[in-house]
């Protein structure tokens, strides 16, 4: 028995603002959904992030529903669960993933946790925030209970594992119970491919790059998804790597020889199919403006947006003595100022809070402020006389 296993597609996600990018993610989701019908899979599991946001346009609702009708016509289940993308991070909130009942989608939730596929145990969670470890924490013990009864097992989670992650997690490795056979991981854009337990943790990545900071990884693995077959004593697992639509290019040139850097970047791009995305660093430059005319006049045309990065005459040495690994970010600067109140509770509650206002959640975000106070600092009501 084999399955597909993929996650973070971000349907509807519009990078750079540009509708070009938009459709990308749309060409990809299909190509995924081809080669998949082309390995005759007998069910598909889709990890969380679905849609990039929990309110997706008509398009983006169209652009899965297509596939998700290919699926069904070729006798192919698909059970998901939401991400943290693709979900209202509040009590009783239905994530889009349920409009797709009625075309057999199986939405694994809080209310529904498990499946059955012949013999195979499909169980799992949609996201829960840093807040609400305790409880994600109980849900998983149930959720291993269950699965000692059967001999194959699935878990589904869109989680931060904190092997895997920095500071920005939901769980740490010790949490997550051993017993289960493949453990469908989503919320990591990057591919993990992991021994756990008595059987694998995979991370399939995500689907298309989200974030320019994916670049290392998919020049690495590429993108796509994964097949499962767990019919020997371990699952074993195959990456099918999907071609992109659009490339991204990396070039670094100096300023003096600015004019032959750009005629060989005219020469790599200049056939493509599509307009790449074209990342450029010019170094010791002695005219911002005139670097930028030559690159606007020479490149404009061949490439769909050019992101330029202009390094005058020291800026390199300087770029050496900051330590960028260990440089601290604006989680790990709020963790750190309140370290004195040596509260975890409070810690995490800040970070996701942060998380929240910074993408302009901010319903979500007086949604967490009232459930952690109503937790934190539960009012006691007084009965009148």
């Amino acid at each position: 028995m084999k399955f597909a296993h993929l996650a973070d597609t971000h349907l509807g996600y519009r990078q750079f603002g540009l509708y070009e990018r938009e459709k990308d993610f749309y060409e990809v989701f299909e190509k995924i959904i081809d080669r998949i019908i082309d390995e005759k899979v007998d069910f598909v599991i889709h990890s969380g992030d679905l849609f990039d946001n929990s309110r997706p346009a008509p398009i983006a609702l169209l652009a899965f529903q297509k596939g998700l009708i290919k699926l069904k016509n070729a006798n192919i289940p698909v059970y998901a669960i939401a991400g943290n993308h693709d979900s209202v991070l509040r009590k009783n909130s239905i994530p889009p993933q349920v409009l797709f009942k009625k075309f057999g989608l199986k939405v694994i939730s809080p209310i529904n946790t498990n499946y059955m596929f012949d013999d195979v145990f499909i169980a799992g969670l949609p996201f829960y925030s840093s807040s609400q470890d305790k409880l994600l924490k109980n849900k998983l013990s149930e959720l291993s209970k269950k699965a000692v009864n059967h001999e194959k097992s699935i878990l589904v989670l869109h989680q931060g594992i904190d092997k895997y992650f920095n500071l920005q997690y939901e769980l740490e490795i010790g949490d997550v119970p051993d017993n289960f056979t493949y453990y469908a991981m989503g919320h990591l854009h990057n591919y993990i491919n992991d021994d756990f337990g008595k059987g694998k943790l995979v991370y399939p990545g995500s689907s298309e790059v989200w974030k320019t900071t994916e670049l290392g990884d998919y020049r690495k693995n590429g993108k796509g998804f994964v097949i499962v077959d767990l019919d020997g004593k371990k699952p074993s697992v195959e990456r099918i790597t999907i071609d992109l639509p659009r490339e991204f290019i990396d070039r670094t040139i100096e300023f003096e020889d600015l004019a032959n850097g750009i005629a060989e970047i005219k020469k790599t791009i200049e056939n493509f199919d599509k307009k790449p995305i074209l990342n450029l660093t010019v170094n010791n430059v002695t005219s911002t403006g005139t670097a930028y005319e030559m690159i606007n006049e020479e490149l404009e045309d061949l490439a769909l947006m050019i992101r330029p990065k202009f390094n005058t005459p020291g800026e390199e040495n300087i770029d050496l003595i900051i330590d960028k690994e260990n440089a601290l970010g604006p989680i790990e600067v709020l963790s750190s100022r309140l370290e004195s109140y040596e509260d975890e509770d409070i810690t995490k509650f800040a970070a996701e809070l942060y998380n929240l206002l910074s993408k302009d959640k901010t319903e979500e975000a007086k949604e967490l402020i009232e459930e952690f106070y109503k937790e934190k600092y539960p009012v006691e009501e007084v009965e009148e006389d």
